[in-house]
């Protein structure tokens, strides 16, 4: 399973991409591939004029479109997901994510906003092609602790919600039946 994890913070060290980090780490935990695009180190010219036929853009669309499963991490400002998120999925061709789960992942100051991943975030992935949007997991600042020597740590409930959305995709596959082979 390849994994592309994409946050959408400004801040280096938020504590949306402390949630992607804890959500790819169970992954890779599960033989996944994963990588990871902080827009913010995306070059701020192109993205803010558009410019799909950037080098830099172009690698990182390519990045996500070769993924199986995309995880999406926000901070929500003003009950909606940051604007640097919204440049990004912007320069996405219109069905970037058919075909790939997609799990939405956010951060914010206070349970006010666990909403927008449902009436902000949902709706764009859903019109960039997404049909399996797994749960979304929400995150409020007293929900993280800041770890030595920077980062964040996740508490009990926040890691528990987020093994929950999860549990899908680490769920082994199958085993195919044998079929009886008919003897003539």
């Amino acid at each position: 399973m390849k994994v592309f994890g994409l946050v959408g913070s400004p801040s280096g060290d938020s504590r949306s991409a402390a949630l992607l980090n804890a959500a790819l780490t169970r992954l890779s935990q599960a033989q996944a591939h994963t990588n990871t695009l902080l827009v913010r180190d995306l070059p701020a010219v192109p993205l803010l004029l558009a410019q799909g036929e950037s080098e830099a853009i172009q690698q990182a669309v390519q990045r996500l479109l070769s993924a199986d499963v995309v995880l999406v991490s926000t901070p929500i400002y003003k009950a909606a997901y940051s604007g640097l998120l919204k440049l990004f999925l912007d320069l996405l061709p219109p069905d970037a994510l058919r075909g790939k789960t997609v799990v939405p992942l956010a951060t914010g100051g206070s349970p006010a906003h666990f909403l927008a991943l449902d009436y902000a975030l949902k709706p764009v992935l859903s019109a960039l092609g997404a049909r399996l949007i797994l749960d979304g997991v929400f995150g409020t600042d007293d929900q993280f602790t800041r770890a030595p020597g920077g980062g964040y740590g996740l508490d009990e409930t926040l890691s528990k919600r987020l093994d929950r959305a999860l549990a899908p995709l680490l769920q082994p596959a199958p085993s195919p039946t044998p079929r009886e082979v008919a003897l003539v």
